[in-house]
């Protein structure tokens, strides 16, 4: 996956591939590999160089966003180029709004199907992440006119699940 990440003065580029427990990554020129291991929701153990860091992140009230290592937090800027800089599973209020998966997981539930009129904030799927169930809620008053997703399949982030018209 690559991201652009922005923090301080700083702005990169970011590539990584996750196997199991092992994170490979590129940050700017330099590769690295570590052991990364959630040992709570939302908390991870990073092992990099024989060094152990512990990894937390958030989002603030006004939707800027965090990562805490070792109990030091630090405000970061993370841009999926492929989402064009619009917010993850948002659209813009005209037009075409794809709705994206916000992180890999598994569709328990599609609720609409093409051709269904839907209204701003209403339900349209499940998905299950990290054991909890997330309703993908719809970003406009629309009509759904293409799901590309089905109950069961496994989605990547930033995967395009639906989309609203």
């Amino acid at each position: 996956m690559k991201y652009e990440v922005r923090w301080g003065e700083r702005h990169e580029a970011l590539e990584f591939e996750r196997d199991g427990s092992t994170l490979r990554w590129k940050l700017a020129d330099e590769s690295r590999t570590g052991d990364l291991l959630e040992v709570e929701p939302g908390i991870y153990s990073f092992l990099v160089d024989g060094h152990s860091y512990d990894v937390k992140s958030g989002v603030n009230p006004d939707g800027s966003c965090w990562v805490d290592l070792n109990g030091r937090r630090h405000p970061v800027d993370v841009t999926d180029p492929r989402r064009n800089g619009s917010r993850p599973g948002r659209a813009h209020a005209e037009g075409r709004a794809r709705v994206q998966a916000l992180m890999p997981g598994k569709v328990l539930r599609v609720l609409v199907a093409p051709g269904d009129a839907v209204t701003a904030g209403q339900g349209l799927l499940v998905v299950e992440a990290m054991k909890m169930q997330n309703e993908m809620k719809s970003p406009k008053d629309g009509t759904v006119v293409e799901v590309k997703t089905k109950e069961g399949a496994t989605v990547a982030p930033g995967e395009v699940l639906l989309v609203v018209e």
